[in-house]
């Protein structure tokens, strides 16, 4: 996986202080169009800037690809997915039994073949504070990378991008609506701002879209 460019982008960007300027070179094998996704998806901008947000973890055969909405300033500074304190995600996903590696997403997508990215990439204290076009252009993203990668299921943690995005009364579970040819499970936030769902409600969201991404059983949806 060390030759995988979005692999190799991340652990750059681990490396890189905010705001320092990188050379990056476009593999032969990428288009424009797929390298843009890449490089952003990794937080660098276009011209090489490091940017103050998270680099997404994924490769090819994923069980699951999760999705966020955008990185919180305690999860970009801290490098980690859902790290705002009181997030309840990495206790749900210990829940669920989906991971050992609770807090490491490097590990996490090498042993348990479990990707994770954001909606939109761009900081914020409150997903608010985000336009609705930029879900609709992140969500554009993720289908490029759900098709060219094509993980089991894509998982979105948190309601509003994809009612936003795709579905304005979309509710929690299942959707009709596949993303890249892939199944789309939707459930909700795990922020520990959102009071309506709790800890067991969320474990088993996680349950069931992780059977199925474990299982080699026909889509669900079908």
């Amino acid at each position: 996986m060390t030759s995988f460019a979005p692999h190799r982008l991340a652990a750059l960007h681990r490396q890189t202080p905010v705001g320092e300027t990188i050379k990056l070179e476009r593999p032969r094998t990428y288009s424009a169009e797929r390298w843009n996704d890449v490089v952003e998806g990794a937080g660098f901008s276009a011209t090489g800037e490091r940017l103050w947000t998270l680099a997404d973890r994924i490769r090819p055969g994923m069980a699951m690809l999760i999705c966020g909405l955008n990185p919180s300033p305690a999860s970009a500074d801290s490098m980690i997915p859902f790290g705002r304190p009181g997030n309840r995600f990495w206790p749900a996903m210990a829940g669920a039994c989906l991971t050992a590696h609770s807090h490491d997403p490097d590990a996490m997508l090498r042993s348990d073949r479990i990707g994770m990215t954001d909606m939109v990439k761009r900081t914020t204290r409150r997903a608010a504070e985000l336009a609705p076009g930029e879900y609709i252009e992140g969500l554009g993203r993720i289908e490029r990378l759900a098709r060219w990668l094509s993980p089991r299921v894509v998982v979105f943690v948190g309601l509003t991008g994809w009612r936003v995005a795709v579905d304005r009364k979309a509710i929690a579970g299942w959707q009709p609506t596949e993303l890249g040819g892939r199944p789309v499970y939707l459930m909700p936030s795990t922020s520990g701002l959102n009071a309506h769902s709790q800890l067991p409600e969320l474990i088993a969201h996680l349950q069931r879209a992780g059977e199925f991404g474990r299982s080699s059983v026909k889509s669900i949806l079908e």
